[in-house]
């Protein structure tokens, strides 16, 4: 806690005060232009990645960057994604997965989790990855998965509807941690890197 009691510390001091017009903007208005649906894994930081401002992306972290295909009944992601697109009216939205991410290894490497009910439990909205890619082939499983939720996304009424309409665009990337890089996907299984 030390750490993060530090942190806001230099926050209030430097960041802050530097962007007092942003902060009294985004007080009154709240117009993000993205959707990223990331990983909760700490490496993995949107903002960070992406160089965006306070107030630019509307962000939604879960393990292993999973979106369960939509089904009636209280979801915190649903709920999440249908605000972002039909009260904010993002334009875009990102699914990106990551290099060694810890929910697609443990897919990858079958491992046992009887003993984390909720987390098996969880993976279970990454069952249609293994049909895209060899379970045992991590990047491959991790591209798999970010087509996968995709496709989950595009079952939520507000996103089929967006997407009817032609207001939203999905976008599927990988982020590699050792090199910064960004992959980005396409529908046809093909894939090019960022610049």
């Amino acid at each position: 806690m030390h750490d993060l009691a530090e942190g806001v510390a230099r926050f209030q001091r430097d960041v802050f005060p530097a962007k007092t017009d942003l902060f009294a903007r985004l007080a009154g208005a709240h117009r993000p232009g993205t959707l990223f649906i990331g990983c909760s894994d700490a490496r993995v930081v949107p903002e960070l990645i992406t160089q965006s401002e306070p107030g630019e992306l509307f962000v939604i972290r879960t393990a292993g960057n999973l979106v369960p295909a939509y089904t009636p009944g209280p979801d915190g992601v649903a709920a999440s994604i249908e605000y972002a697109v039909s009260v904010l009216g993002v334009g875009d939205v990102v699914v990106c997965g990551h290099s060694a991410c810890g929910a697609m290894t443990a897919l990858a490497e079958h491992h046992d989790l009887a003993t984390m009910p909720a987390i098996a439990d969880w993976l279970r909205h990454a069952d249609a990855a293994p049909a895209h890619a060899a379970a045992t082939d991590l990047a491959a499983l991790v591209r798999g998965n970010v087509r996968a939720q995709l496709a989950n996304l595009a079952t939520h009424p507000s996103v089929a509807r967006a997407l009817t309409e032609r207001r939203l665009t999905l976008h599927g990337w990988v982020y590699d941690i050792p090199t910064g890089r960004i992959e980005e996907l396409d529908t046809a299984q093909h894939s090019r890197t960022l610049a």
